[in-house]
């Protein structure tokens, strides 16, 4: 079930190269993280995951320096976490995850979003039991091969491994995520395609005509909306 990773990524480089919006995202997923908790990532965990994702983004230091400094300062700017979940064109299955310091707005917008593109706001529950919470690791310079033996003798059984293009990618359990990199790290391997927790389908569907495009300008709208840090959905946009 390869969700194309790096086609993915490279498809979301070009969309934000011009706004430089998903530097704006991670800025402010970086502030949050170091707020809650020290803002050392060798301390805080949620922080060191924010950072290890920013650093596959190419996220610019000064990003990175600004959101901590910022949360070292002791701003009273608070964010809530929030998940929504809906529904697209012929049923396809979508999930937000928002960071946003006004709830109503965040809700407003994202139902007019589903509403004006042949959508709508579920409840929660309604999707999210089609989706898997997942670690999402990639690399290059490696074979599947020799990752599986990597990750073998560190004792990580992980659900699946598999290569596409020139990278190997591996599906593991949350929980796993900082393991399966430090064990690949203890290798020499400090560079990573992608590192990410994520939301996989446990099936995908295909659209195709006018429910094809309606869908990818939902998502295109969900993910230009400031409060909205990542969108996950069980469609297959490839085929």
């Amino acid at each position: 079930m390869g969700r194309k990773w790096n086609n993915i990524k490279e498809k979301k480089a070009m969309k934000d190269k011009n706004t430089s919006r998903i530097y704006a995202k991670f800025g402010r997923e970086i502030y949050v993280a170091a707020k809650q908790g020290v803002p050392d990532p060798e301390s805080n965990q949620a922080l060191k995951f924010v950072l290890e994702r920013a650093k596959t983004y190419n996220v610019p230091r000064h990003i990175i320096d600004r959101a901590i400094e910022k949360a070292k300062g002791g701003s009273d700017e608070n964010y809530d976490e929030l998940r929504y979940e809906g529904f697209g064109p012929n049923g396809s299955m979508i999930i937000v995850d928002a960071l946003t310091n006004n709830v109503n707005r965040t809700a407003a917008d994202l139902r007019a979003a589903f509403n004006k593109n042949g959508g709508n706001l579920g409840v929660t529950g309604s999707v999210s039991y089609m989706f898997d919470s997942t670690a999402v690791i990639g690399l290059e310079g490696k074979t599947e091969d020799e990752v599986l033996e990597i990750l073998m003798e560190a004792d990580l059984d992980v659900r699946d491994i598999f290569e596409e293009d020139d990278a190997v990618i591996i599906y593991a359990e949350p929980e796993q995520f900082h393991a399966v990199q430090e064990s690949l790290k203890n290798t020499g391997i400090e560079e990573f395609t992608v590192a990410e927790l994520t939301m996989l389908p446990q099936t995908e569907v295909t659209l195709s005509g006018e429910a094809k495009e309606q869908f990818e300008k939902l998502i295109d709208v969900l993910e230009d909306l400031d409060d909205v840090q990542r969108v996950y959905h069980n469609v297959d946009l490839d085929q």
